[in-house]
């Protein structure tokens, strides 16, 4: 089961109504990814802040606009909560109503390609959308209900231990990021950039040769130890996400972005752990599987 980010393309926050926003160049180039579709990064994320730089040059902090209308990390914590609870809802919803057959897969791989599809939707819109972010959200929480009772199903306890890898990960990288002991440059994004393209690259190709029959056993995506190899290098690549994000919030709430901005905040959280979440459930499945 693949894995990426539809959101590697998602742009940054914006400059609207006169605030100083985290503008279409930091974080223009996100990943967000689940399963089924792939969305790769295409540019720098990390430019100097065009609006940022008169502060700076005077050796003075940014300042945020004198107004209550713009984004604080109490709004991206609510909204994140929202948009994670819902996948929740959803996914608990999936596995108690829908038991493991045909008809639920193939109900899961519908809901994902709509979850992808209002992903991607959102990812070009000029302004976040609650509705299309919440949509993404419940469609994702069913596909993801549907897989986890899939593997629970085979290797008993795989869902709940990859919540907790999850959010052992996530806590690790959050921990790691404030003690100032990753420090996201351009040049750190540039090099996980490239290294997000080469994964999804290799991967996609790997996804050809087993539909053509070429790697029937899932080649590179199997259940062994190449698999694990690959598996945990897509758990870093979230973890790498996961500093774009944070690096993203910050900016944002330092220069002022409109408070609506924290709705694609979430919608960015949301799917990089998605994307930690699926590879942990498959990790879990294959060190279950060596026992």
């Amino acid at each position: 089961m693949r894995s990426s980010n539809p959101v590697f393309s998602r742009r940054g926050f914006s400059r609207d109504n006169g605030y100083a926003g985290f503008n279409t160049a930091p974080q223009a180039g996100y990943a967000q990814g689940n399963p089924y579709a792939q969305n790769p990064y295409a540019q720098n994320p990390y430019a100097q802040n065009p609006y940022a730089q008169a502060d700076l040059q005077q050796g003075a902090p940014p300042q945020a606009p004198a107004t209550t209308d713009r984004m604080t990390m109490d709004d991206v914590v609510v909204r994140s909560a929202i948009t994670l609870g819902t996948v929740a809802v959803g996914a608990v919803l999936a596995w108690a109503l829908l038991p493991v057959s045909t008809t639920s897969y193939g109900l899961a791989v519908g809901s994902a390609l709509i979850a992808f599809v209002l992903a991607m939707v959102q990812s070009f819109k000029r302004s976040p959308s609650p509705a299309l972010i919440l949509g993404y959200a419940a469609f994702e929480g069913v596909f993801l209900g549907v897989l986890s009772e899939m593997f629970n199903s085979r290797w008993s306890g795989a869902p709940f231990q990859a919540v907790l890898g999850t959010m052992a990960v996530s806590g690790a990288t959050l921990l790691v990021y404030k003690a100032g002991w990753i420090r996201v440059t351009a040049r750190y994004a540039r090099i996980g950039m490239a290294i997000a393209m080469a994964f999804l690259v290799v991967t996609a190709v790997n996804l050809l040769l087993v539909v053509f029959g070429v790697a029937p056993d899932g080649g590179l995506r199997s259940f062994g130890p190449l698999g694990a190899i690959v598996g945990i290098i897509a758990i870093l690549l979230g973890a790498f996400f996961l500093t774009l994000d944070f690096k993203q919030i910050e900016d944002g709430i330092a220069y002022g972005a409109p408070r609506n901005e924290s709705w694609l905040a979430a919608f960015g959280l949301t799917m990089t752990l998605v994307w930690i979440y699926v590879e942990m459930l498959r990790l879990v499945a294959i060190f279950s599987s060596s026992d």
